[in-house]
């Protein structure tokens, strides 16, 4: 645990790429195979799941280092993070263990089969043998909420280094179910068979925003399609059976049980990567649709009459068993297009059109017209490009539509976490419904540093009441709240949800009288839910 502890202190303490990388190959090269294997999970999002909840933790610690409840519960927010809160207010062990962090996690998980006092009993005697960071480290791990500022990407390039292992190779053996529990460090990372595994996706290919297509050159060499508005998604078809992939690595198979029909059409050893849809009629669906499915593992038949689902394809990553993905986009679309053109109009997957265009001006007008098309703007798309790993500058960029806009008055504050949490950042906000003012969304980003230090110092002149972390402010700030979607909300008191909320700029100019009513946000709720 004190290497792995190093290794965190290493990372945390720099904002260089270069030095996170350097620290984690030599981790990497010293480190068990155990270990190795574990921290590969851990900054893949693989987290031992929550064995105690935070009220039992925030308790124990507080009769630990001997404090009223009350205090912790108030140093708590100052903080930002309850790991951070624990390791900081907990004495000086008179004792020091080193145990690997397998070990831990060991620990961690056999917690969950002990009544409380033993669980109690367990985690005090842990807090008394680590020090300051590995308890914080160990709090993580009980808490479900281990999150370090290392991306998946950076994790394989310093694996690479240490391995000599190939970094495209290492970011396919990454992808897919495996735990700790189902796999060794050497089957994982040093076998003779990545494929072992039929069910594995492909790393997905993430564009840029593009602003101006202008800055792309010749428009002949580019291709344009609808960026749909659903769940990214991978259709793997090996073996004999199909998976569904996320983007964000969940195997959504069970959930969208319309795709188990693409066996029927499509042969063995075909990788489709494309957006999963609500569609029918012939044409996509809002996003609305698709939402009342998503989290249900299982689909019942009103649901499934109401919004069917496709997978709207728009790339072929793996043909007749082999990987194609370093063709040309163009040759790989060919094939694609050729594939389901012969499908019959049920088959659960289409090809999603191309968007014809000659000039950056005809394309811009195609663009405007996205949300008619329940799309939230254009995919281009350079026509030689091979399908890369991760987010790349250059051959993909999203070239999105303006977002839908309101303004609103905030109306409650509370404060950050980690770095920022000795500012306010996340802030309630609401319209006008005749003399009231009804709240209708939250948000926590969009604002610069120096603009949270601004709110933070008004909030805290200008709080009414606090109810716990949050406080009551006086109305008087307008703020332009910018999103991508609204919908219908019983569970909110507006009768409306928006979706990706953010704080597009602070309103300095507008009176508090003039922030929108609750009769706009029904009226847009017409036009675009």
């Amino acid at each position: 645990m004190k290497d792995f502890a190093r290794l965190f202190t290493a990372i945390d303490q720099t904002t260089k790429t270069n030095t996170k990388v350097a620290a984690l190959a030599t981790y990497f090269e010293t480190a068990s195979d155990d270990d190795r294997l574990w921290t590969i999970a851990l900054f893949s999002g693989r987290r031992p799941k929550r064995t105690v909840t935070t009220t039992l933790l925030r308790g124990w610690a507080a009769e630990a280092a001997g404090i009223p409840l009350w205090l912790f519960e108030e140093s708590y927010p100052i903080v930002g993070d309850l790991a951070e809160t624990i390791a900081l207010v907990l004495p000086e062990g008179n004792q020091h263990e080193d145990h690997p962090l397998s070990h831990w996690i060991t620990y961690v998980k056999s917690l969950s089969a002990l009544d409380e006092d033993d669980r109690k009993t367990a985690v005090l005697d842990a807090w008394s043998i680590l020090d300051p960071t590995e308890r914080f480290l160990f709090n993580k791990l009980l808490t479900g909420g281990f999150r370090i500022g290392v991306s998946t990407k950076l994790m394989t390039r310093a694996l690479a280094r240490a391995t000599g292992q190939d970094e495209a190779d290492l970011q396919h053996r990454l992808m897919g179910s495996w735990t700790p529990e189902t796999t060794s460090f050497h089957d994982l990372i040093l076998s003779e068979n990545p494929e072992a595994d039929l069910s594995k996706p492909y790393p997905f290919y993430l564009a840029y925003q593009l602003d101006d297509p202008n800055e792309l050159g010749t428009p002949t060499d580019w291709k344009a399609e609808r960026k749909w508005d659903g769940i990214r998604g991978q259709l793997i078809l090996r073996g004999g059976e199909h998976y569904l992939w996320s983007r964000g690595e969940d195997l959504m198979t069970d959930r969208f049980p319309e795709l188990a029909r693409a066996r029927d059409f499509i042969p063995d050893g075909t990788v489709l990567d494309g957006e999963v849809l609500a569609f029918k009629d012939g044409q996509p669906l809002s996003f609305n649709a698709l939402q009342k499915r998503i989290g249900r593992k299982t689909v019942p038949k009103k649901l499934l009459t109401e919004a069917p689902v496709i997978l709207y394809a728009y790339d072929l990553l793996e043909w007749q068993g082999e990987d194609i993905r370093a063709e040309p986009f163009e040759k790989r679309r060919n094939l694609l297009e050729n594939i389901t053109k012969t499908l019959p109009d049920d088959a659960p997957v289409k090809c999603s059109p191309l968007v014809p265009f000659t000039t950056w001006d005809a394309l811009a007008k195609a663009r405007d017209a996205s949300r008619d098309h329940n799309a939230e703007g254009l995919m281009l798309k350079r026509a030689d490009s091979p399908y890369l790993s991760g987010r790349k500058k250059g051959d993909w960029w999203k070239w999105k539509v303006d977002p839908l806009t309101i303004d609103a008055v905030m109306i409650y504050a509370q404060a950050g976490h980690g770095r920022r949490a000795n500012l306010f950042t996340d802030f309630t906000f609401a319209v006008w419904n005749g003399n009231d003012l009804v709240p209708f969304t939250k948000a926590y980003s969009g604002l610069t540093d120096a603009e949270f230090r601004k709110i933070t110092s008004w909030v805290r002149k200008n709080t009414l009441q606090r109810f716990g972390p949050v406080r009551q402010v006086t109305p008087e700030h307008v703020f332009e709240i910018a999103f991508e979607g609204i919908q219908e909300s019983p569970r909110h008191k507006s009768g409306v949800a928006l979706r990706f909320p953010r704080m597009f700029r602070w309103r300095h100019d507008k009176p508090l009288q003039e922030a929108n009513t609750l009769d706009d946000l029904k009226e847009m709720l017409q036009t675009y839910g």
